[in-house]
This record gives C-alpha cells, structure tokens and sequence, in this order.
C-alpha cells in the first residue's frame, strides 16, 4: 500500500506537467539566448509553445524586442514573427521564472585562468531557479559539464528551495514510473547535452536525436516528453551522469582524432608529405576510417574545453587520462605551431616578423559562422602582436571583435581589395570561409600561409602559397 501511494504522489505531480507537455500549453523558459538557447527557444516557439527567454545581457534583449538577431545563421524574421504572435518573450527579469513548467538552462560553461572548470553560470543561474521554483516544474541543464554537475552542483541549489527531488537510477525500460515511498520528487531535474552545430546546413536542430538522462525516473519522463515536442527522436539514459558522460565522449573523440591528424601534419611537412592528400587517400576506403582534418588550433564552446572538465574530474577518482590530457595539449599548441611557421614563411621572402604587416584571414572559430568563442585565430593574433607584427583581420561574418572574458583585441574586419591585399608582408588562412575568393586573394597578395587547404582548387600564383 506504501508503494501504491507513492506512485499516486508522484504521478500527481508529474502528470499535470506530462499533459501540459503533450498538449503544448506548457510555458517554456529558456536561460542563456546565446548559439544554443536562441536557437532552442526558436524552435519551440515554432512548435506552439509560450517560450519566455531569460538574459542577463541587456543588449540582446534589447535587440531580441526589437526583433532582431544577433546570430548571423539565425534571422531576425523568425524572432519577430514569433513576438508578433506572442509565442517568445526576451526578458531579464528572472522573478518570471515561477511562471514557467520547463526551464532549459543553457548557459556557459568555461575554464579558467587554471584550466579548470568555472561552473559560475550554472550556480548562478541554479540560484535564480531555487528563489523562484515551484512544485511540479521540470528544470533540465544542457550546458556541457563533467559528471556529476547535475546532482552535486545544481541539485543542492535548486533544494534550498525546500522542495525536494532525490536521486534514484532509472532503467530506461519502457514509459513506467519507479516510486517507493522515498522517491516523490517536488520538481523533476534533468540533463540533456546541447548538440548545436552553428552553420551546419546538413541538419535542422530538430534533426538532431536528444538524449536525456534524468536524476530518477519521474525527471527522466519529463525531461522526455519536453524534447520529444520539438526533437524527431529521443533516447533516455539511466542517470544525468550518463547523459554527461555521452556528451564528452563526442566531443572528445572529435578532440583526439584531430590532435592525431595535427600531430601527423606536422610530421608530414617535415618529410615533404601533403597530409591533405594522405587524408583524402585513406577516407576512400569505405570502412573503419572517418576523415578529420588539421587545423591552426580549436574553437568553438566545446572541443576545446570538454576535455579537460573530465581530466580534472578524473582525478577526484585519481583515474589519469593521459591520452585525453595530450590531445589537449597537442591542439592547444597549434596556434603557437601558426606563428613559427608565418615566422619561417616571412624569413624565406627575407621579412622579419617584427614590423612585418599580416593579415588574418577568418577569425570565427569555424568556416561559415560568426562565433569566435575560444578561436584560434584570436590566440595567433595576440601571438603575433607580442612578436612585433602589425596585424588587421578581415572576416565577413565578424564585423568588429568586441572585448571578450580574456582581453580586447580592439581590431574590425578590413575591406578586401586588391589594393589592401598588396599592403601586406602576408596572409594568413585561419577560417576558410567559403565565400572568400581564394583566387583573387592569392593574385594579389604577396604570400599566403594556408593553414585550412582553402587554396587547393587555386591554380595560378601558386609559388605564393605555403602550406601550414
């Protein structure tokens, strides 16, 4: 009889919110408007639900009212369309919160000074939650995290609320509630990895399967009938810890595998080898061999960063992960890789690089975007500076480089010319953009150093490009 009552506890408060769910009445908040939020709040705007979307920067909000974007792949119709329909809301007022069914938390996760996790936008924002949290809300974090943010970080929060909402493994088995009589959670809390990939025209974010893994297994059902809204398909797992662990694990099988091609280009321009050509070679057999290829260094929020939140959450359990910590360090060292070889570029067209004139091209951390967040080519410029070169940058997605967490670079994107071309000692390729004219580019500078391939199809002026 216990057990009978406490699955009739649970289910009503897991109901009530399940069927607010499945009918799409349920008020949707979404915390963080940046490359994951925005887009998340998009799409459930899109689907009929009442998204409410939180910010602590006034200017996108300011913006977002507006109806316009700040995201250069998401367009400003589809936010006001969505205003106009009263379908999406910007705010900043987090009191607001009390009013949501589901809170999305997508916030950033970065390192510090130490590389070590710096989690203080998720406590921060896990505080704002548990000041106004009410009985039957489902709050899920997608921000990537080492295992065990979920339950050790924002769990504690979320409780000094006074509600409660223990931790219990879930099988996974079916669309069954397990209760007993200590499991009647007041809230349900989930994590579910982001799996944004900016620019991509391959798949729609709807497209993309969402995995959740709950902290016990009335959370997990919430957390599934939240994305299952808006996402074709979605896989539970057993515990957030799981869903935490499955996130890293893709991002760092991208980290490692790249590290192996970079460490192989290196190899390769010292035996005279076009590592491009050796790529292209192997991935034409159909099996056992996927293709990742070299670069200048990492960007982007994740594959820089994911490894090494598990390698210092590893060594809680004193479990080294030598492999993980070197494919870190391989591709942190890369941008430091760029300039020795704009350096010996340089010296072969007798320039030295102190007082040299470079241009870089692409500062996004990816071809087609216009997110720098940790890119490789701001870590070249301030390299470059500090060995007395003068540099501007000309991206056509980055207007301007605003001041960011680790400096202030103070540059603006420069008009490509044939004129400004020829003002310069060299051009760096650090993002292939693709709709950069490399031919044009390499007819009229002196030298390119082309650290992407993006010349490879060039067939004139080619004793002007070095490969990097």
């Amino acid at each position: 009889m216990k057990s009978e009552k406490a699955v009739e506890l649970v289910q009503d408060t897991l109901n009530p919110l399940l069927s607010k769910l499945e009918a799409r009445t349920a008020d949707v908040g979404v915390i963080g408007l940046g490359y994951v939020g925005l887009p998340l709040a998009i799409l459930y705007g899109r689907k009929g639900f009442r998204v409410t979307g939180f910010d602590i920067d006034p200017d996108k909000i300011e913006k977002l009212e507006r109806g316009e974007s700040y995201i250069h792949h998401i367009g400003g119709g589809a936010i006001s369309g969505m205003m106009r329909e009263k379908r999406f809301a910007p705010t900043a007022d987090f009191a607001r919160l009390r009013e949501m069914d589901a809170i999305v938390i997508c916030v950033p996760t970065p390192l510090d000074a130490h590389r070590e996790p710096d989690l203080t936008y998720i406590r921060n924002t896990a505080e704002s939650i548990s000041a106004h949290l009410r009985r039957g809300q489902l709050v899920v974090l997608e921000s990537t995290t080492y295992p065990g943010t979920t339950e050790e970080e924002v769990l504690p929060i979320l409780e000094k609320s006074g509600l409660r909402c223990p931790v219990a493994p879930y099988a996974a088995k079916g669309e069954t509630v397990e209760a007993s009589g200590s499991l009647q959670p007041d809230f349900f809390l989930a994590f579910s990895p982001e799996r944004e990939d900016p620019g991509s025209k391959q798949y729609e974010s709807h497209q993309i399967p969402k995995v959740i893994g709950g902290v016990n297994g009335p959370s997990a059902l919430a957390g599934q009938a939240l994305y299952k809204q808006a996402f074709d398909r979605t896989i539970l797992v057993s515990t957030s810890r799981v869903a935490e662990m499955a996130k890293l694990l893709e991002n760092i099988y991208r980290c490692v595998n790249i590290a192996l091609v970079n460490e192989l280009k290196l190899l390769c321009l010292k035996m005279g080898i076009d590592i491009w050509e050796v790529i292209e070679a192997a991935k034409t057999k159909p099996f056992g061999f996927t293709a990742f290829y070299p670069g200048p260094g990492l960007g982007g929020h994740c594959i820089p960063i994911d490894p090494f939140y598990l390698t210092w959450k590893a060594r809680e359990f004193g479990s080294p992960t030598r492999f993980i910590e070197l494919a870190g360090e391989i591709n942190s060292a890369m941008p430091e890789h760029m300039v020795t070889a704009v350096a010996q570029a340089l010296n072969e067209h007798h320039v030295c690089v102190r007082g040299s004139k470079i241009l870089i091209l692409g500062v996004a951390y990816k071809s087609d975007v216009d997110d720098v967040r940790e890119s490789p080519g701001l870590r070249i410029i301030e390299l470059l500076q500090q060995n007395g070169a003068r540099l501007d940058y000309h991206d056509p997605y980055v207007p301007r480089l605003h001041k960011m967490r680790h400096g202030d670079l103070k540059l603006s994107s420069i008009k490509l010319t044939a004129q400004s071309l020829a003002e310069y000692d060299a051009v760096l390729i650090v993002t292939a953009h693709s709709n950069l004219d490399y031919s044009f580019i390499v007819r009229h500078a002196r030298l390119v150093i082309d650290s992407r391939n993006a010349t490879h199809d060039v067939t004139e002026h080619r004793d002007k490009i070095v490969k990097c």
